[in-house]
């Protein structure tokens, strides 16, 4: 399938020199076996060139390549996208707004709207997908303390909910992680059912906050925690990653899209396996998503 090719950087370049290429392998991976109107599913349609659209001969209906997407009504090349994407793809650090500005000859403002779409599209492909199994669940905090302020759970930094699901032998498989606004009972109950399936085991420390709204649908494990034992240990150690990750290639300048970036970092955690494929997985994502909802995950 296209999107799980292994494309590398001489590869890239050859296949993707221009314009016209990059239509053409956008075209087969929006329609692999041909065009097909978004309304109506009739596969006829006439091609109105002067404004790149192509237009269904049953209901005339309109649609670009990029219609819907996160793409859509962009004024950049596809050359460039696809720069952005392969740059982005190419190193698990990921890269910043001002480094791509560099490479690409953009300005800082495109470079970071061309990043934030594609983080976008890295969201909407793992949003439908649940946890299951074996889940370790905490919460954790970015950002500074203020002076004098709380460490730990009451902090004035930003909390943030952590998921990640276990194989049969204990290793860490996928990760989910969200900003929220507060620690209430009602507010871990709602990140749980949108990200873990029922009937799981979820193993977490005993604050009281996650007993009551995790105890209906899951197989709910708590103890008081210690740092001295395994308890949490993969969590913990994916964590520090994360927020490495955010230090290293953002400088941890991403208070105010903080959501955006964690999405990132799950996307990059969740497909280590195939970062040979990260490039053709990441647009195929891009070209599968939808500006205005979500998509559904598709490994």
């Amino acid at each position: 399938m296209a999107h799980t090719e292994k494309i590398n950087f001489k590869e890239f370049c050859k296949r993707f020199a221009d314009e016209r290429a990059c239509k053409n392998y956008l075209y087969n991976l929006r329609w692999p076996e041909g065009f097909s109107c978004p309304q109506c599913g009739c596969h006829e349609f006439s091609f109105v060139k002067s404004r790149g659209i192509f237009q269904c001969k049953q209901c005339r209906h309109q649609t670009s390549l990029t219609t819907g997407t996160v793409m859509h009504r962009t004024h950049l090349p596809l050359t460039i996208w696809f720069w952005a994407i392969y740059l982005t793809a190419r190193d698990k650090r990921g890269i910043s707004a001002t480094l791509l500005a560099a490479e690409l000859e953009l300005s800082y403002e495109t470079a970071w709207y061309l990043l934030h779409r594609i983080r976008k599209a890295m969201s909407q492909r793992d949003r439908d997908y649940l946890l299951s199994g074996i889940v370790e669940l905490d919460d954790t905090y970015f950002g500074a303390t203020e002076q004098g302020g709380k460490r730990g759970r009451g902090t004035s930094k930003t909390s943030i909910m952590v998921a990640i699901s276990k194989n049969d032998k204990g290793r860490p498989q996928y990760l989910k992680m969200q900003v929220i606004d507060n620690l209430k009972g009602v507010t871990i109950g709602t990140f749980a059912k949108a990200n873990i399936a029922q009937g799981s085991t979820i193993q977490s420390d005993a604050y009281n906050s996650y007993r009551k709204p995790l105890v209906k649908d899951y197989d709910h494990q708590y103890e008081v925690f210690d740092s001295n034992t395994d308890m949490l240990q993969w969590l913990h150690v994916v964590v520090g990653n994360a927020k490495a990750f955010l230090q290293g290639t953002y400088h941890g300048n991403c208070r105010d899209h903080l959501q955006s970036f964690l999405d990132e970092f799950c996307y990059r955690f969740n497909r280590r396996w195939f970062k040979d494929e990260l490039f053709s997985r990441l647009l195929h994502a891009v070209t599968k998503s939808n500006i205005l909802g979500s998509a559904v995950l598709s490994r």
